[in-house]
């Protein structure tokens, strides 16, 4: 398992192989296994396979060309509303409308969204994240009919690859792990510990077709602009109000 864990790779294209609704539901009972706060669970998937409801969420997705060819997408929300209408019908007094509440309930989604993904690569099959969906938060909530107390967090898009995936670099494990403290990054450090990852070749083709000096410039200049950031950061905060998480 950690040998595949460690060679792992995105899909973005598939096949027209459907994904069956046993193997579905397989690796949702695997992945809702997962450790979560208070064993309360506090999620909802919604799946989407029809063409028409697939073509409905892409414009959300700045229309991935993933959320079209999958055979299966799958919304990840944090869920209070459920829980919270437990508590209501057993007289108790609920009080998951905050902050805090979102921020558990959110580990717990991305927990039970990761152990999915893992069973369904132990399958054969290939998923890819959509960053998306924090993005265009309110128009996934429309979208998916979502209630008060519903935030869509991250979407996975399923199905059988369509060519081998092909891993992406990752940084060494002295970028990432601090011993007992957090340990600064000195100037050479942050040089060193990027060499390797600027230099690939496809990152330097990335660079000149996108007319930047260096790989962060396309990352701050086009990727993931602060104007852009700010702009969903507001979005993201206008729609937890909306939902009742911010009062």
């Amino acid at each position: 398992m950690t040998d595949s864990l460690k060679h792992r790779a995105t899909v973005r294209a598939y096949s027209d192989r459907p994904v069956e609704d046993a193997l579905l539901d397989d690796l949702f009972q695997a992945a809702f296994q997962a450790s979560n706060t208070g064993n309360m669970q506090l999620y909802s998937v919604v799946v989407t396979r029809s063409p028409e409801g697939r073509k409905a969420l892409a414009p959300a997705h700045f229309n991935q060309p993933q959320v079209m060819s999958a055979p299966v997408v799958l919304t990840f929300c944090a869920d209070l509303n459920r829980y919270t209408q437990w508590c209501r019908q057993r007289q108790a007094n609920p009080g998951f409308d905050n902050v805090q509440s979102l921020v558990y309930a959110g580990i717990d989604t991305i927990i039970a969204a990761q152990t999915f993904c893992v069973a369904a690569e132990s399958k054969g099959l290939g998923i890819c994240y959509l960053g998306t969906t924090t993005y265009n938060v309110d128009r996934i909530i429309d979208c998916l009919g979502l209630p008060p107390l519903v935030v869509p967090l991250t979407t996975v898009t399923l199905g059988w690859p369509l060519n081998p995936p092909v891993e992406s670099e990752r940084l060494p494990l002295e970028a990432i792990v601090h011993e007992e403290r957090y340990r600064p990054y000195s100037e050479a450090d942050i040089d060193r510990l990027h060499e390797a990852k600027e230099h690939l070749p496809a990152n330097r083709r990335y660079v000149e077709i996108n007319h930047k000096d260096n790989l962060a410039q396309v990352f701050t200049d086009l990727r993931y602009t602060k104007k852009d950031n700010e702009h969903f950061s507001k979005v993201f905060i206008d729609t937890l109000r909306r939902q009742g998480f911010l009062k």
